[in-house]
């Protein structure tokens, strides 16, 4: 356990964080996941809304900094090709 005054500190912003950060990355699997079970129904309109969530919630995982911007921009990628492959 921290000793110090600043590290009895940065424990505790670490929890905050870390707790943040796992319901930013909850979201965004939730969203990718649905986004990924719509892909498989093949409706249209269905598809088009699960996958603009998905792009939504990658976008905001990466600006908080869960997600690099590279990471966010490969995953968009490969949902949107998906998206349009079903819409063929």
């Amino acid at each position: 356990m921290a000793q110090h005054k600043s590290a009895k500190k940065r424990a505790r912003q670490n929890l905050e964080r870390r707790a943040r950060n796992r319901q930013i990355r909850s979201r965004l699997k939730s969203a990718v996941k649905d986004a990924r079970t719509a892909l498989s129904g093949k409706d249209g309109d269905a598809v088009r809304t699960a996958v603009q969530r998905a792009e939504r919630e990658i976008r905001k995982a990466a600006s908080k900094g869960v997600l690099s911007k590279k990471q966010a921009s490969r995953r968009v990628s490969r949902l949107a090709r998906s998206a349009h492959a079903v819409a063929k």
